[in-house]
């Protein structure tokens, strides 16, 4: 009799751990997340049952699809994973050079657990070319499409590329080969619009204890667009008052639930929730701040298997075709908003914080398999608040010793000039202050903290020597990557190393 309750009471906690750790119970998707069988089977995951588009089906189908429209469709090879896999990109325009046209990027796969990004991307390419309804996006856009940033690690369904990095934060210290060239790619096109696929998972270990069964996210999409502060305002305003605004009423419209993303973090003990994001770490803001119009979205999918499968790429496929639908009508709108945004001259913003204040969420109790709301404490990226500012200088000098450096400027399309005699500049140069480097490692980088103080002097400059001007488009990029304090500068990640009462090889100059 003992054993018997004993093995009731094992087998129910089984079914409660179990349901915990469920992130899709059938019920919860019959109730919530039923599949849209109206997305045609015409993608190589979507027409088999089991498993996901592996890389000869993505190379066969681009080569079928590019060949078969070999007018609109330019398929190119851009470098090799770390496994040796080349990675492909899609080119669709009209190629009517007379058109002044708005550029769009649409990169997925960068996470390679996320299959339903690159799936998403695969059957947009085949609606644009195929069905009628899409055909005018062609005459008026020039798209490229990267479908699988990380092969190697999509190929074995692991988040990371080969050398353990999280490509989505690779963007400005470029420590993977695949963002090498995939940013490369990117500065050679130099988009207008830039939208990066991702899905996300809807079930957190931490979600236990939110409720007696634990919750699960009830949104299809969430969206993530850049809350940076050096990102000019009338962009980031436009991506959400615009681009972010249309696509949820065409979400909307479809039964498909979706906010501006958050997820969840452990702060002393309480679970908060985040919301945004304000580092060049993170694609959205590193297109932003190449002054893109810019956004990252999520997918509800990470761990769910093939489960809503449809639905999942049907939620990508309306995000994509409402951007370039909204990009289509407001051509010279956008186009006007970007010059404006070109001549930012506003000051710097170094350091940002989130703003902090009590919220309510939705989510999915997996007890009761209903929607519940939640109190929290959210952490807004989109409300920053600046903590550190600085005048805009002219020019930014870099000393030959920083070739690493100069080599990543170049890597991500930042022009530069080159000093060919010697010459004496006045400049502002960077006293270290204070400084700390006891960080556990970030993605494999030994991080540093620093403070600074602008001392003005006379520096001698020679051969070797580069000049980084502001009056170009990558200006707000340059100034996340050149002020010491700027936590994804290089000076942050370690590869220009310092310590206290240094002087930074990295000069501010002003006309």
């Amino acid at each position: 009799m003992i054993r018997v309750f004993f093995l009731i009471l094992f087998l129910f906690n089984s079914e409660i751990t179990i349901s915990q750790l469920n992130p899709q119970s059938k019920k919860v998707t019959n109730t919530f997340f039923q599949d849209f069988e109206e997305i045609q089977n015409v993608t190589p995951a979507l027409k088999k049952k089991k498993g996901f588009t592996n890389y000869e089906e993505l190379i066969a189908f681009l080569n079928k699809i590019s060949e078969k429209h070999s007018d609109k469709v330019q398929l190119k090879y851009i470098g090799e994973s770390q496994k040796g896999k080349r990675i492909p990109i899609l080119y669709l325009s009209d190629n009517n050079k007379s058109k002044n046209k708005l550029k769009v990027w649409l990169q997925g796969g960068l996470h390679g657990d996320e299959p339903a990004s690159t799936e998403s991307l695969l059957y947009t390419v085949f609606m644009l070319l195929e069905d009628e309804n899409y055909f005018h996006f062609i005459q008026k856009l020039d798209i490229a499409v990267l479908p699988m940033a990380n092969i190697d690690g999509f190929l074995k369904n692991k988040r990371n590329a080969t050398n353990g990095l999280d490509l989505n934060r690779d963007h400005t210290k470029l420590m993977a080969i695949e963002t090498q060239v995939i940013k490369k790619e990117f500065a050679d096109f130099d988009p207008n619009i830039a939208l990066d696929f991702h899905e996300y998972r809807p079930y957190r270990k931490d979600f236990a204890q939110l409720s007696s069964f634990g919750i699960s996210s009830m949104y299809d999409l969430m969206f993530l667009h850049s809350g940076n502060l050096n990102v000019p305002k009338n962009i980031r305003n436009i991506v959400d008052t615009l681009f972010v605004k249309n696509a949820k009423v065409e979400l909307d419209a479809l039964g498909l639930t979706n906010r501006h993303y958050m997820k969840s973090d452990k702060v002393l003990g309480e679970i908060q929730f985040s919301t945004g994001s304000n580092t060049a770490r993170s694609s959205s803001n590193f297109f932003a701040l190449n002054n893109s119009y810019a956004t990252l979205f999520e997918i509800r999918g990470v761990g769910i298997g093939k489960t809503s499968f449809k639905r999942r790429v049907g939620s990508g496929f309306s995000v994509a075709t409402s951007f370039l639908q909204t990009a289509y009508d407001n051509n010279d709108f956008l186009k006007h908003q970007l010059d404006l945004a070109n001549n930012h001259s506003e000051n710097i913003v170094v350091k940002s914080e989130r703003s902090i204040y009590k919220d309510t969420i939705f989510a999915i109790d997996l007890e009761s398999n209903k929607i519940i709301m939640l109190p929290t404490t959210m952490r807004d990226a989109k409300r920053s608040k600046a903590v550190l500012t600085r005048a805009r200088p002219d020019f930014y000098a870099l000393k030959s010793n920083n070739i690493y450096v100069i080599n990543k400027i170049e890597n991500l399309g930042i022009k530069k000039i080159d000093i060919n005699s010697d010459t004496i500049i006045q400049v502002e140069k960077y006293l270290v202050v204070n400084f700390k480097n006891d960080f556990k490692p970030y993605e494999k980088m030994k991080m540093q903290e620093v403070k600074t103080k602008i001392i003005d002097d006379k520096i001698k400059f020679g051969k070797g020597d580069v000049l980084i001007p502001l009056n170009q488009k990558k200006s707000n990029l340059i100034v996340e990557l050149m002020e010491p304090e700027a936590p994804n500068s290089f000076v942050s990640f370690g590869i220009m190393k310092t310590n206290k009462e240094d002087i930074l090889t990295v000069y501010r100059i002003n006309n």
